[in-house]
């Protein structure tokens, strides 16, 4: 092998040797040395040995195949301390990338022991090892994205590793973000105005991190194309140079490249978008993920690859020895507690890492009183609509709201997602969305959206609130103008501490974070692993793997696709344990509610994925309570019944599971702001004639003049036109309206009803729609007078 130096461009080339079967090498540029973006990469050709990366791993330098290869390289402009590559040269290379049928594999993933590639352990042996262990190299605290994906770099770099998450993995801010994997425009632009070569250096790291991703969780993730509607001239040049600024940082790890539209193009692709003034529009490129399910990807990741991680575990205490040549005080471990049974037990180790977000600071004042706050946190406010308010695979960007934040506007599980807030607020495991958030998101989609379309506030399906740990000064005040970058400190006592950051770069946090953690406790460890290291259900997973579970297992082919595209590989463990449905078609897979296609065998794997509670299930293994919160209010039942089945659960255990889902689905995911649209409602607005409409409709069912309807008043005018509803689900129905809970829906409650309907606060109502159908049924039976007919013989 040869390495070529090109006296035009006076830059070396260091990579694998080309691949003669078809595969691609990606380039960057970093500093002054244009690189393959996989610089550690074991070369099966011995017969040019270069300087050692590690034991096994050394770095080559590549020769370039073609000459219109070499031509766009010579085009690559170097520019300040990081680097871009001219459109010119980005193009061609983007080409040459799109010809190759996939990336180099990260040779040292070859290396890696799986010791349970078959088969997880349960939590009662992971409980084992941790409690069992005589001490871990690393114990990591918190099961995020940050924390899990820090569980994954130490074990792969053969350290002994443990987690502890006292909630379930992903059960905080990791699961209620935007569900974006990006770079972060808004922070390209403070950079460019502002001249911040730290934000630059972050979106250049983010963008990195977005292409690392989407390679190793292709079923989880994929590019979501993102358009900006322009409404004045002056700004289409503005925006086009800075979304173009975005693609050239991205560099030859640009998911697709940008363009401009049309007004006409805009609205055809979008035609839901407000048409008045309506310039053009450009459309840019990020990534979109599941988060909750990435999350769990990376931690049952860490643990196939031998990681001790359990959830439901909280740190009670740290555990602190004194140095005998310093005599400080060292951390070396933690006091444990199993939430679900209340054991206690020691977990040592040479190193802590604290990886809590929010929680930072309780952390870290567990181990040092008096240390300052270093987090503050923020509240992110979403809002789930029907998918019908935007197109099934193009997103929206309202750069410049009322209040100057930025709203994302996103398909995403064939819903639609709204947000995000951005305000101050106080530290709690249950954050609740707050109707002042909702209605800020609602107007400012009414803004961007045709008048044609009716923005109601009955549409909004789920609501959550996630908090951002921001990392900041104490004495600041703006969370908006903080830039979301991480910090890793080493505390006296040897504890090490990452903050802050953004889900994107998860992974660079936590090789930081590893880093400092080998430096400051001098552990024995290999270098990062986890650039390209393929996630949970990633390996054997293809587009068309969803076909052969139709065709294998007799699925729907909606529900094949999700287990495709939620479990990748792994989607056939979960086939195989579906029931047959003793229908002609599906064959098997039950569902749990029949609008989704989550399936009723998903509940018991998800307890082999480390489920432990309903809530466990309909939030974070499934994601029906941010898709629905009525969908996953009627699925509690089977979901707990399953569980308690596979658990073996008292009858007071699934009482309380029930319970605690209930209140969960009513606080955390905005069932309750749901409801209180129509609790709070006091004040009837309906003119004249639509009150006597409606008491004429509720009379047809009120036939003895009581003022009030129950479930026998409905089902006997029900039976009456031949449609036959469960009585359960009756109740069901009426128990919405019945504001006082008295088993009946009164006069008053009936016109709150439509009153409610009337201004959008309430839609779907089924008893409304219910009535609705039922009266035109009643008037289209009743005969048809003489003189209303135009006469007769």
């Amino acid at each position: 092998m040869r390495s070529l130096v090109w006296p035009s461009l006076d830059q070396e080339v260091s990579g694998l040797a080309w691949p003669g079967s078809g595969e691609s090498a990606r380039f960057l540029v970093e500093g002054s040395v244009l690189r393959l973006s996989k610089p550690r990469v074991r070369v099966q050709s011995q017969s040019r040995p270069g300087p050692p990366q590690s034991s096994q791993l050394r770095t080559y330098r590549a020769a370039v195949p073609s000459m219109w290869l070499r031509r766009a390289l010579r085009r690559t402009a170097l520019v300040g301390g990081g680097a871009v590559v001219t459109a010119f040269g980005l193009s061609q290379l983007l080409e040459y990338r799109k010809r190759q049928a996939r990336l180099a594999h990260v040779a040292a993933e070859e290396d890696l022991k799986v010791p349970f590639a078959n088969e997880l352990p349960s939590r009662g042996a992971q409980l084992s090892a941790l409690s069992g262990t005589e001490e871990f190299d690393v114990l990591i605290v918190g099961g995020g994205a940050t924390g899990a994906g820090c569980a994954l770099d130490a074990v792969t770099r053969n350290l002994k590793t443990a987690l502890v998450e006292r909630s379930d993995f992903s059960s905080g801010t990791s699961s209620r973000s935007t569900k974006l994997i990006h770079g972060g425009v808004r922070y390209l632009q403070k950079a460019i105005m502002k001249l911040d070569y730290e934000q630059y250096m972050m979106v250049k790291e983010a963008l990195h991190e977005r292409a690392n991703l989407l390679e190793i969780a292709p079923h989880l993730s994929a590019p979501l194309p993102i358009m900006l509607p322009v409404y004045k001239w002056w700004q289409l040049p503005y925006y086009w140079a800075g979304i173009k600024m975005y693609d050239l940082v991205a560099g030859i790890q640009c998911l697709k490249s940008s363009y401009v539209l049309s007004k006409s193009k805009a609205l055809e692709l979008f035609p839901m978008l407000k048409k008045d003034k309506l310039v053009g529009a450009i459309v840019y490129y990020d990534g979109q993920h599941n988060d909750a399910r990435m999350n769990l990807a990376i931690a049952l990741t860490a643990a196939r690859h031998g990681a001790a991680v359990a959830n439901y575990t909280e740190v009670v205490s740290l555990l602190k020895r004194t140095d005998p040549k310093s005599g400080e005080e060292k951390v070396c471990g933690a006091r444990c507690r199993d939430v679900l049974t209340g054991d206690e037990f020691d977990v040592k180790a040479k190193c802590v890492i604290n990886a809590t977000g929010p929680f930072t600071d309780s952390l870290r004042k567990m181990d040092k009183q008096e240390t300052p706050n270093i987090c503050q946190p923020s509240a992110g406010v979403h809002i789930v609509i029907p998918g019908y308010y935007s197109p099934d695979n193009m997103g929206l960007l309202d750069p410049a709201t009322s209040d100057g934040r930025v709203i994302f506007f996103l398909p995403w599980e064939k819903m639609t997602i709204a947000g995000t807030t951005d305000t101050p607020t106080n530290v709690t495991a249950h954050p609740i969305p707050g109707e002042e958030d909702i209605n800020f998101i609602l107007r400012e989609i009414r803004n961007y959206l045709s008048p044609d379309v009716e923005v109601r506030r009955g549409d909004v399906l789920a609501a959550w609130s996630g908090i951002r740990p921001l990392v900041t000064d104490p004495n600041s005040k703006d969370t908006q103008s903080i830039c979301r970058n991480h910090v890793v400190s080493v505390s006296s006592s040897g504890m090490v501490t990452i903050a802050g950051g953004k889900w994107t770069t998860y992974r660079s946090m936590a090789e930081e974070t590893l880093d400092a953690a080998v430096e400051a406790h001098q552990l024995k460890a290999q270098p990062c692993r986890t650039v390209g290291l393929m996630l949970e259900g990633a390996r054997g997973w293809t587009p068309t793997l969803y076909i052969r579970l139709v065709q294998d297992y007799g699925l729907e082919v909606e529900v094949a696709q999700h287990l495709a595209a939620t479990y990748g590989s792994r989607a056939f463990d979960v086939a195989k344990m579906a029931m047959v449905t003793g229908q002609r078609w599906p064959i098997v897979g039950r569902r749990l509610v029949s609008e989704f296609p989550y399936i009723e065998s998903e509940v018991m794997y998800a307890i082999r994925e480390y489920a432990c509670t309903v809530i466990d299930v309909i939030a974070l293994r499934t994601r029906l309570g941010f898709l629905n919160v009525q969908a996953a209010d009627e699925a509690l039942p089977r979901i707990a019944q399953i569980m308690a089945k596979e658990l073996s659960w008292s009858d007071a255990r699934t009482k309380a599971e029930l319970e605690a889902a209930k209140q969960f689905l009513y606080h955390e995911m905005g069932y309750r702001a749901r409801d209180e649209q129509l609790s709070k409602t006091s004040e009837i607005n309906l003119d004249y004639q639509e009150v006597n409409r409606y008491k004429k409709r509720f009379h047809k069912f009120d036939k003895e003049g009581k003022g009030f309807i129950t479930t026998v008043d409905v089902q006997q005018v029900l039976q009456s036109i031949n449609v036959h509803i469960d009585e359960n689900a009756l109740h069901e129905i009426l128990n919405e309206v019945d504001l006082n809970k008295n088993g009946q829906v009164e006069e008053d409650e009936f016109l709150q009803l439509m009153s409610a309907v009337k201004k959008g606060q309430v839609s779907d109502s089924r008893l409304a729609i219910l009535l609705k159908t039922a009266e035109e049924t009643l008037n289209q039976r009743e005969p048809v007078s003489v003189d209303r007919s135009g006469g007769g013989v």
